[in-house]
Formats: structure tokens, C-alpha cells, sequence
């Protein structure tokens, strides 16, 4: 061996470096679109609790587990029998970190703002079950399949839920687990592009360019009882003006918040809002604190404990009426 001959000594670890590189980190593609997929059921000792979370290996703080057990459930006086559809967004705890391996810079750039990943906060679309069940000591099958993101591609991701979840429900935890295998192999989004998706035998095309995605088609319906105000919305939506919406539900709470937040792309509406929002939010006494002016936020609730408690806010949508407890 010629020692000034180097070439062995640099083509080792530039192999072993070229090796590495092409070695797949676990669930990357999966992470360039959820979080992960949580399972929510209802315990009779504890209440709402995570049963399941996907991958396995995803943390997720007490903190943000409480939040999605409590924003995954109807309020008990929304009454919602058989399949729910619904969205929350969630606070992230400080100081985490993010799965993106690199994809949220590049797909940031090029992403309208409405559409970018969010930093701060997390998306959670649900898929509630409720139906009597006589084998349940409580006489009621109740569980939500969640998928958690940073994105917020509701149409997306309602739909992958309309595919999968009645399926989880019959088949379990094995099902679920080739569902995220299968979006394990999805291209990462690229802003502009329409994507093939394949999941469970379904092949959905997703165009990832149109800041339409935030709300279906047929939320428009929500607005229909304040069309004559449709223009003062949009001005409170540009001034970032603090707004609660009052729902029968968290379908039409949650349509409605996000169609307001959408009512003025392309410009990024410029405060917090929550499509769905419960007393037990970690954030609920800051959010109705009597002690200072309501923040820049808009809150979609539809538990009537909030009639009162946001009496004194400046800007108050009803949408149909609040059921009482028993009625």
C-alpha cells in the first residue's frame, strides 16, 4: 500500500457518507403531511383519553394529549349522534421541535401564506362516532379517529378521514397502521402541483396550490343567515377584531371559523383562531379573562355556558340555537 496514496482513506467515508444519505429516515414522507394519527375514546374512570397514537414513536406533551382528548369529544350538548365531521387548532408546547427532515423551508417559500405549514400551531381534524351500543356499560360506542397536522389542508384531510376512519372503526389498530405506511410513500407537497395520493385502494388528487382548500364548497351554507353582513365581516377579519361564534355543533363552528379566516386570502388572517373551543382549553382563561379587552382571536363554541361568559365581547355570530343541557 503507497502511503501518500489517500484515495482508500477518502473513499471510505465519503462511501459510508453516500450510504447514509440514501438511507430513508422513518416516516419522513409521513411527516411531510401529519403529525400523527390519534385514536380518542371515551373512558368511564378518566373521561376522554388517547387510546392509540401513530406512529408510535411520536411525543406528544400531557399538555397537548389533554387538548386533543377534550377538542376531540362534541360539547354533550351538541347531541351529535352517528358520524361527525369536525376541526380543532391546537397550541404546540414551547420548545418543540419539528418532524418536517428539512421539507418545511422549501415548502414554505413557495406556498401561498394561507397555505404554509404552521409554526406554532396544530391542526387537528376529526372523525367522531357516536352510536348506541348495548355492549357498552355506558350504552354508547363513542370514539374519534384525529389526524393531527401543521397543514391546513381541511378538504384533504376530511376526505382522507372519510376513507379511513370507517374502517378503523371495524378493523382496528392493524388498519391503521397500513394507512399511515401508504401515506409514508406520498410525495411531500409541492405548492402548485396536483399530487395522486393513494390510500386503501382510493387514489385522491390534491392540488396543493388553491387557498380554497382551508373549507369545503358547501360552507358557504354558513353564511347564509348573515349574508346582509358579509362585508362588515370582512372588515373585522382584516382588523383581526376578537369574534365567537355560536354553533349548534363543531362542524358548523368550526366551517364557520375557518370561513371567516378564509375571507380574505389571499391575504393570512393576522390573529389566533380556534375553530373549536371547549371550557377545558388550556387557553380558556386567558381567552375569557373579564380584566383586559378580549384578545385578537375568534372563537367557534357550542357549549352555552359561553352565552353568558362572552356577553361583553364586541362581535358575537349566532348560528342557529345552543341546546341547553337535557333539551
Amino acid at each position: 500500500m503507497d502511503p501518500f496514496d489517500s484515495s482508500d482513506s477518502l473513499e471510505g467515508p465519503s462511501k459510508t457518507a453516500a450510504t447514509n444519505a440514501e438511507v430513508p429516515v422513518p416516516w419522513s414522507r409521513f411527516s411531510a403531511w401529519l403529525e400523527c394519527v390519534c385514536v380518542v375514546t371515551f373512558d368511564l374512570e378518566l373521561g376522554q383519553a388517547i387510546e392509540l397514537v401513530y406512529p408510535h414513536d411520536v411525543k406528544l406533551t400531557e399538555k397537548e394529549k389533554t387538548s386533543i382528548c377534550y377538542l376531540s369529544f362534541p360539547d354533550s350538548y351538541s347531541g351529535c349522534l352517528g358520524d361527525t365531521q369536525f376541526s380543532f387548532r391546537l397550541r404546540q408546547s414551547v420548545g418543540r421541535s419539528s418532524s418536517w427532515f428539512g421539507h418545511e423551508d422549501a415548502y414554505n417559500r413557495d406556498a401561498p401564506v394561507t397555505l404554509q405549514k404552521e409554526h406554532a400551531h396544530f391542526h387537528g381534524y376529526v372523525y367522531f362516532r357516536q352510536v348506541k351500543d348495548a355492549s357498552v356499560k355506558r350504552g354508547y360506542f363513542q370514539k374519534s379517529l384525529v389526524v393531527v397536522s401543521r397543514l391546513p389542508f381541511g378538504n384533504l384531510f376530511h376526505s382522507l378521514l372519510q376513507v379511513i376512519a370507517p374502517e378503523y372503526f371495524e378493523k382496528h389498530e392493524p388498519c391503521l397502521e397500513t394507512v399511515c405506511n401508504e401515506i409514508d410513500q406520498w410525495p411531500a407537497p409541492v405548492p402548485g402541483q396536483t399530487l395522486n395520493l393513494p390510500v386503501m385502494g382510493v387514489v385522491m388528487q390534491f392540488y396543493t396550490g388553491c387557498t380554497s382548500v382551508l373549507i369545503d364548497l358547501h360552507v358557504i351554507r354558513c353564511f347564509q343567515s348573515v349574508l346582509i353582513h358579509m362585508q362588515m365581516l370582512w372588515e373585522l377579519m382584516l382588523l383581526g377584531e376578537p369574534v365567537v361564534v355560536m354553533a349548534p355543533s363543531p362542524t358548523v363552528s368550526s366551517e364557520t371559523v375557518l370561513a371567516l379566516v378564509s375571507a380574505i386570502a389571499p391575504l393570512r388572517y393576522c390573529g389566533d383562531y380556534r375553530p373549536y373551543f371547549t371550557i377545558h382549553d388550556s387557553e380558556f382563561k386567558e381567552y375569557t379573562t373579564r380584566t383586559q379587552a378580549p384578545p385578537n382571536v375568534i372563537l367557534g363554541v357550542t357549549n352555552p355556558f359561553f352565552i353568558k361568559t362572552f356577553h361583553c365581547w364586541p362581535h358575537i355570530i349566532r348560528l342557529g340555537d345552543l341546546k341547553m343541557s337535557g333539551k
